[in-house]
């Protein structure tokens, strides 16, 4: 990706816009039941990126600290839930991918904290799956 290609993206009414410089290093669906409650869905799918590569173009999120480590970024105007910051990765800046004008631009690689799947939720990918965390 170059700068003539960067991804944006932002929130629901617009209060908050990014752009990115490159693309994400990671990016996965979760199913833990943080994510769903954070979310309002029942996945949250996400990508990673280092923070240089994070631009905020207008407005920055309000911060949720949902565990000791896990800052949760959101529009505190319309409430979209847009970011998510863990605090032993400080060099690392995850956003959600429902966020980008594009989304269909992510490939998602795996699957996390499929022990909290709702069980209605039929998904016929073939990336791989985890219970838990993938560490």
């Amino acid at each position: 990706m170059t700068m003539e290609t960067e991804m944006q993206g932002g929130c629901l009414c617009g209060a908050l816009r990014y752009s990115v410089s490159a693309m994400p290093f990671d990016a996965d669906h979760c199913h833990c039941r943080m994510c769903q409650k954070s979310t309002g869905a029942v996945i949250g799918s996400w990508m990673d990126f280092l923070i240089e590569q994070v631009t905020w173009l207008c407005g920055k999120p309000s911060e949720y600290a949902s565990s000791d480590t896990t800052r949760r970024g959101f529009c505190s105007t319309c409430g979209t839930s847009i970011s998510f910051r863990d605090t032993g990765h400080p060099t690392y800046y995850t956003l959600s991918i429902a966020s980008l004008d594009n989304p269909n631009l992510i490939a998602v690689k795996y699957h996390i904290h499929t022990d909290s799947q709702v069980k209605w939720l039929t998904i016929e990918d073939s990336i791989p799956r985890y219970s838990g965390s993938r560490s």
